[in-house]
């Protein structure tokens, strides 16, 4: 009788919150630099306003967030950004570029290429426009936001504390299996 009463007092402790963290990130997108946020959950923040600040912490500017979370931002000044969004219930994103990105994006004291040695071979040239070039870059980046969530989505979900928190779970209910039956033993 025992063992039935602490095994239903086992099962009525509290289980842990399915707790979410803010996913934000920040990359460069042409001439812009593109952002997404929302919740480890999937859940995307719409129509969110976004703050962007310098190092300094002075505000650069604002943007907001479209229908799937991403915004575009244009910087105009080579320093780090930081963007922070109040998602509410506490979380708050928090995310920077640093500047060499934003330098990078605007072209200024960007690292100059390596010049590859000719080695006689025919090279190809492409002959693209300003303009295909810009819409390459989109399509890609379009292509590119679905796994870039999903990517997000499985190191929250798989992450080592969870592993561990089923491996423990495990053992538990196999240490309440031999208890049980250890006094089932000593009883009977």
């Amino acid at each position: 009788m025992r063992g039935l009463a602490l095994a239903l007092a086992l099962c009525a402790l509290p289980l842990p919150a399915a707790a979410h963290k803010v996913i934000a990130a920040v990359f460069p997108s042409g001439s812009a630099i593109e952002g997404e946020i929302g919740l480890s959950n999937g859940e995307m923040a719409p129509d969110l306003p976004v703050q962007v600040h310098g190092p300094d912490g002075a505000l650069l500017g604002e943007t907001v967030t479209d229908a799937d979370g991403f915004f575009l931002f244009t910087p105009t000044t080579p320093v780090a950004h930081t963007f922070r969004a109040d998602l509410g219930a506490g979380h708050v994103a928090d995310v920077t570029m640093p500047a060499a990105d934003v330098a990078g994006i605007l072209g200024v004291a960007a690292p100059a290429p390596a010049v590859p040695a000719d080695d006689g071979a025919p090279r190809a040239t492409t002959g693209l426009s300003t303009a295909d070039r810009s819409e390459i870059a989109r399509i890609v980046r379009d292509e590119m936001r679905p796994l870039r969530r999903e990517i997000a989505a499985y190191r929250e979900k798989n992450d080592l504390q969870t592993i561990l928190g089923g491996i423990g779970y495990i053992c538990g209910l196999f240490g309440l299996g031999f208890y049980l039956a250890a006094r089932r033993r000593l009883n009977g």
